[in-house]
């Protein structure tokens, strides 16, 4: 048995209204370590043309070997399904403090399927779950979800209490419905709080406390000394060094001005990069003005996480109003083309609340403004104009009026009009934050992308932008598939620790490397490790392929990006898709876009 693991799955059945407990595999956890990897390992075997809103479809709440220990920034847990966003295997992780309750409370993985006559929730305390009637609690938001639930189970420790639930929108199938923590953390991107919807699971309650538990490592020095040099790195990064700017001073939203520095912000549904008072959204201007506190997860030194607050007036938010990241101030804000902190705080404050991705959330907005500007809906809704996007957001969660189209996801909805060019998505999930025409790498990582486009499964940005690991010019095209693939296959394996993508900007593979060698006792190298990141990936492309995405148009950019050159500081520039993705395919040993039966088996996916 490895160290850092439980050695206990809980099979939850909605349908029959039991849960059992099973040990893991250590072969498998040997292949795929924990987190995504084993995550996605369960949702292909599930298999890859199940449903998504069926009882069969799995839907698996899983941590890692890292999750909840004392290795830096391990507070994070990943959700898998099958997507009703993209019909693809997803994965998607939230950060706060339920991952590491997960695991002090005796549990590695929580694999669901069936579903509830009646709406349920799940109860989890020492090892043990309970499924428990939510019927008093259905149809409430969030955080109203979450005050019910922490003071039922709080007891005499209300501070060991998590709580991931969803909203009125996932109750009501909005295909891009999230899980958020009662730390306003989400599990944003494909909807899996669409998946808990169907099922009728209205949340997940966790009681656990690390002065309950401590894992023991296989190397208790080697650990120690693996988990202080990790630490040291991410005290003296550049980006991540507390108090001293970046993400400790401003959150994710310091990208704002660094973005829109070189024109790289997607403007008005990406018609343009350039767009007036960029810097009022921006982290710098929410510290100086509506920030209410700095917050942080699960054995994190950098405190990312930025609460907001507007006390007054119509764009009035609740207390704490959840953290202005920079994809949803983004989505809801330049993209959209309003400027107005307040009413982007409120957006965001709203869309946590409804439980749904912002950037999904975003981009549907976009989409309606776009079709209103060209005639194709009679629903009036202009650039700029936040009121009305704030009573367009309400209609989606409410799935009222054109909101219920839109709910469907933006993709679904541009299509039915006839206009599916403007949607800024692939395989029907849309763009983040970064403009694909400007910053090339990021363009092919968001078609190559396993859950439709995301920047979180290579994220270029650090090169192109940042420079870390090293600079890399965002205007050129060759290197950036074996970029991309590097990015890829590290994440997939940070993945499935399960550590923050944060703590990339200043630990090295080398860091991971020694860390889970030194805890679970299962010694890997550098080179291990991005192997079983490519197991990883290639897994997921497997899976997507037997799905249906098995041709190289299905990894596209929408038209726009390839031949309406951005503006600014990146005028006259478009995406060189075709090219990286050339380069791409032959350093993946992929045949357009389809794992060959030699790859499969060279990585073990297959004997």
């Amino acid at each position: 048995m490895l160290r850092g693991y439980n050695n206990r799955e809980l099979l939850v059945d909605l349908t029959r209204g039991t849960v059992e407990e099973r040990p893991l595999d250590w072969e498998l956890v040997r292949k795929y370590i924990g987190g995504r990897g084993l995550g996605v390992k369960y949702v292909f075997d599930n298999g890859p043309h199940v449903e998504p809103f069926s009882p069969e479809n799995l839907l698996a709440i899983m941590t890692g070997p890292l999750t909840g220990t004392r290795s830096p920034m391990s507070g994070r847990l990943a959700v898998v399904t099958k997507s009703p966003l993209t019909g693809t295997v997803t994965d998607s992780h939230m950060g706060g403090w339920t991952a590491a309750r997960i695991k002090w409370a005796g549990v590695d993985n929580i694999l669901i399927r069936g579903r509830s006559e009646k709406p349920v929730y799940l109860y989890i305390e020492n090892g043990r779950a309970e499924i428990r009637d939510a019927s008093d609690i259905w149809g409430l938001g969030v955080r109203e979800t979450v005050r019910v639930l922490r003071e039922r189970h709080g007891g005499s420790r209300p501070e060991d209490v998590s709580v991931m639930a969803i909203g009125p929108a996932g109750e009501r199938l909005v295909r891009f419905a999230s899980f958020i923590n009662e730390d306003d953390r989400a599990a944003g991107r494909g909807g899996t709080g669409a998946v808990a919807g169907y099922k009728r699971l209205k949340a997940i309650v966790v009681k656990g406390s690390a002065r309950d538990r401590d894992f023991v490592a296989y190397d208790e020095t080697a650990y120690h000394k693996a988990n202080q040099d990790g630490l040291r790195a991410i005290l003296h990064g550049a980006v991540t060094a507390p108090k001293k700017g970046g993400l400790s001073v401003y959150g994710t939203n310091v990208l704002m001005n660094i973005i829109d520095g070189v024109s790289g912000l997607p403007v008005y549904n990406a018609k343009t990069t350039v767009i007036e008072g960029a810097a009022e959204i921006g982290g710098e201007r929410v510290r100086e003005t509506i920030l209410y506190r700095d917050h942080t997860c699960h054995a994190c030194p950098v405190g990312c996480k930025k609460d907001v607050v507007v006390r007054e007036g119509k764009y009035r938010t609740t207390v704490p109003a959840g953290s202005m990241e920079y994809e949803s101030a983004w989505a809801l804000g330049a993209l959209i083309g309003v400027t107005n902190r307040e009413a982007v705080a409120r957006m965001i404050d709203l869309a946590n609340d409804f439980g749904m991705d912002t950037i999904e959330t975003g981009n549907a907005i976009a989409v309606a403004m776009e079709a209103y500007e060209r005639g194709l809906i009679g629903y009036a809704i202009r650039w700029g104009d936040a009121d009305r996007a704030i009573e367009l957001l309400r209609s989606i969660a409410e799935r009222s009026g054109v909101g219920d189209d839109l709910a469907e996801g933006p993709a679904r909805f541009a299509k039915s009009l006839g206009a599916p060019e403007i949607s800024m998505s692939v395989k029907g999930q849309s763009i983040p934050a970064y403009d694909p025409r400007a910053i090339q790498g990021i363009g092919l990582g968001y078609a190559t992308s396993n859950r439709g486009a995301c920047h979180l499964r290579g994220y270029t940005i650090s090169a192109e932008i940042l420079g870390i690991p090293y600079p890399v010019d965002r205007t050129a095209v060759a290197g950036k598939g074996e970029l991309q693939k590097w990015f890829q296959d590290l994440f997939a394996f940070t993945d499935s620790l399960d550590v923050c993508k944060f703590s990339t900007f200043s630990e090295t593979p080398e860091h991971y490397a020694r860390q889970f060698s030194a805890l679970t006792g299962m010694e890997i190298t550098e080179e291990e490790l991005f192997r079983i990141g490519e197991r990883i990936y290639n897994l997921e492309r497997y899976y997507n392929n037997l799905a249906g995405f098995n041709r190289r148009e299905d990894d596209h950019l929408p038209e726009r990006f390839l031949k309406e050159p951005a503006a600014g500081k990146s005028e006259g520039m478009v995406s060189h898709l075709d090219e990286m993705l050339d380069e791409y395919y032959r350093v993946r040993g992929w045949r357009d876009g389809v794992v060959p039966e030699e790859k499969l088996r060279e990585l073990e996916i297959i004997a």
